[in-house]
């Protein structure tokens, strides 16, 4: 008999590890909710077009990519944004602005898999649609850090950077079109090597390049800004917007945001303002979060319209939580009942459905165990009682209720199970 292994790049969950993830999950939505985000879905498969025309032709050779058996080229979304972006487009422009969307699913990436890192793996994201910029890019910042609140993961950092800066000052030293992208994407992987060399290759002076280092890698709150200043020399358009946006995120609450010149994100569609936060608990590969402002819908066939939005790398969200210590409730029953002949099981059914009409997660033994082997079970259940029913109990209508954890027993009446559980007595 063949045995099948799963897909390199791809996992499996079991039940404990799903429902971590589901809670985790379940406070991303309701804080998205919380802030009037309300929840779309597209296809797990789109035309490979639509991100060629995001992304470049190069996109191709990191997605799975095929002709389906119409001969049409379709991918598996590498990414949502762009799928999100299309759906607006298609159906969603005309709503009155702005749209607020949020959106949970798996992607998948050709790519060799790594530490935290899969050919199939999952994002949590949000799209605010409509709304002008600033108050746009403040809002989904701060849906960002508060959603990290949420679930408890609490050493963070976020970065700020705004692209109009990089702009003008790779401008103001005679770098333009292509030649401007290219060292965007440098700075945004933090290559400074060869960024000087690409900067030499062009004859810039190198005063010029060590002034332009200097202001890069200038990383703090509104201080960073005003050396920013000083070391530009010039205004720089960008500089009064990233004031605005650390006071704005102030009054959210969120007081330790920092600027950071150097955050790029190496794509060409953002606008303005862009983002990462980072989990230093991650080591070398903390980023987590990323995002910024946009203008895709017109790329798409749609009218001009400001966007901003951001994406969780869900696994990696997973896994800073396991690595900072964050507590995430155990999955378990409430109660296990034991039944001990076939009298007794009839009497366990009863209980048990009345336990679930209450939505009490119950459960009970269904392979006719021994007591001690049915305890057993229960605590790997992580049951927190167990409801025990043998001859002595029906006779007296009672049951005997064990503290799974104390192995304390007490006897109760079966009429005040439900009760018993409801008000907190066992």
């Amino acid at each position: 008999m063949t045995e099948f292994q799963r897909p390199r790049g791809t996992r499996d969950f079991g039940p404990e590890e799903m429902a971590r993830r589901r809670f985790v999950e379940a406070r991303l939505r309701s804080t998205a909710e919380l802030f009037g985000f309300g929840e779309v879905m597209t296809p797990t498969f789109e035309d490979t077009a639509l991100f060629v025309e995001r992304s470049g032709e190069g996109i191709i050779n990191e997605m799975y990519a095929f002709k389906d058996k119409g001969k049409r080229d379709i991918a598996l979304r590498p990414e949502l944004t762009a799928p999100v972006m299309r759906f607006y487009v298609n159906e969603l422009q005309n709503r009155p602005k702005p749209v607020k969307a949020f959106y949970f699913g798996s992607v998948f990436r050709y790519e060799r898999p790594q530490s935290g890192r899969y050919r199939e793996f999952f994002q949590f994201g949000a799209e605010l649609i409509g709304a002008p910029s600033m108050e746009s890019d403040a809002e989904v910042i701060a849906l960002a850090l508060w959603s990290l609140e949420s679930i408890g993961l609490k050493d963070t950092a976020v970065r700020i950077g705004n692209l109009d800066i990089l702009k003008g000052l790779l401008g103001n030293i005679g770098i333009t079109g292509e030649d401007q992208a290219a060292c965007r994407r440098m700075i945004d992987k933090a290559d400074f090597e060869g960024l000087a060399k690409h900067l030499d290759g062009l004859g810039v002076d190198r005063l010029k390049q060590r002034n332009l280092m200097d202001i890069i890698k200038t990383k703090g709150g509104k201080e960073a800004i005003a050396e920013a200043r000083q070391l530009a020399g010039a205004d720089i358009p960008g500089m009064d917007y990233l004031e605005g946006m650390l006071d704005k995120l102030a009054v959210y609450g969120f007081e330790k945001c920092n600027v950071d010149f150097a955050v790029a994100r190496g794509l060409d569609y953002y606008t303005g303002m862009v983002f990462e936060i980072d989990s230093p608990c991650l080591g070398a590969e903390k980023q987590i979060c990323g995002g910024g402002a946009y203008q895709l819908a017109e790329l798409f066939g749609g009218e001009t319209v400001n966007s901003t939005g951001y994406a969780f790398g869900f696994d990696r969200l997973m896994l800073a939580l396991d690595n900072s210590g964050a507590q995430i409730p155990e999955p378990g029953l409430k109660a296990y009942i034991v039944p001990m002949g076939e009298a007794a099981r009839m009497k366990a059914l009863e209980i048990l459905r009345m336990l679930r009409t209450a939505n009490i997660p119950s459960d009970m033994d269904l392979m006719g165990r021994n007591i001690s082997k049915a305890l057993a079970y229960a605590n790997s259940a992580r049951a927190e009682k167990a409801i025990i029913i043998g001859e002595k109990e029906l006779a007296e209508g009672s049951v005997t209720v064990r503290d799974m954890q104390s192995g304390e027993q007490t006897k109760y009446p079966m009429s005040d199970v439900l009760r018993g559980f409801l008000k907190g007595i066992f």
